[in-house]
Order: structure tokens, then C-alpha cells, then sequence
């Protein structure tokens, strides 16, 4: 277990980046260019396989054991709501933002990954 909480770590700062630069530009239903955009550069930077589609989402595929396959999933959109908290990374989208956690839920993904 101590070892898991180690690498978790390794990508802490990371994911809060990852998370607050999505929290900053959210959008809605099907239209996540710049969430996919993001989350692909990530993809990219850290040489992990993966397939784009045209509605924006991506499947990534990290590891070789095919006898032992885990799937796991996060929702990238944000809600139709106006973002009243006063910190740095606030929604720059006024009336949009990721009240639902799923920001936190896409940089989580991106830690797994990279793990």
C-alpha cells in the first residue's frame, strides 16, 4: 500500500494542474474540443496509445495484459451554472462549470494512466 500512496505522489501536482486547467475552461454536452484537446496533449506527452473520436471522446489504452483488462471511465463536461468561487483558476466561460467533479475525475484518469 505504501507503495501505491508513492507513485499517487509522483503525479499529485499534476493532476491538481490537470484539474484546474479544465475547471478554467468547461464546456458542455458534446462539444469538448479543448477538454479533448487537453486531455490528447496529456495522452501524447506521456507516449500512451489511444483513439480519438468525433463526438470528442478518447479511449486509452494503458498496458499489455490482455488477460486482465480494467475499464474505467470519467464524464469530461461541465454544467450550465455560474462559477461564484474567487480563486485563480475559476470558470473563464461565464454561466459554465464544473460543478459536477468532473474535472477531478478526468485528471484522476490521466494519474491512472500515467501510473
Amino acid at each position: 500500500m505504501n507503495e501505491l500512496i508513492e507513485l499517487a505522489k509522483n503525479y499529485h501536482e499534476t493532476m491538481i494542474s490537470i484539474r484546474r486547467q479544465l475547471h478554467m475552461k468547461p464546456e458542455i454536452d458534446r462539444d469538448l474540443k479543448e477538454t479533448a484537446d487537453l486531455v490528447e496533449s496529456y495522452l501524447k506527452n506521456n507516449a500512451i496509445k489511444y483513439k480519438r473520436f468525433n463526438n470528442n471522446g478518447i479511449i486509452a489504452e494503458v498496458g499489455t495484459n490482455y488477460n486482465n483488462i480494467v475499464a474505467l471511465r470519467a464524464d469530461m463536461d461541465a454544467l450550465e451554472i455560474v462559477d461564484l468561487k474567487d480563486v485563480p483558476y475559476k470558470s473563464t466561460k461565464h454561466g459554465l462549470m464544473h460543478a459536477c467533479g468532473h474535472d477531478a475525475h478526468t485528471a484522476i484518469l490521466l494519474g491512472a494512466a500515467f501510473a
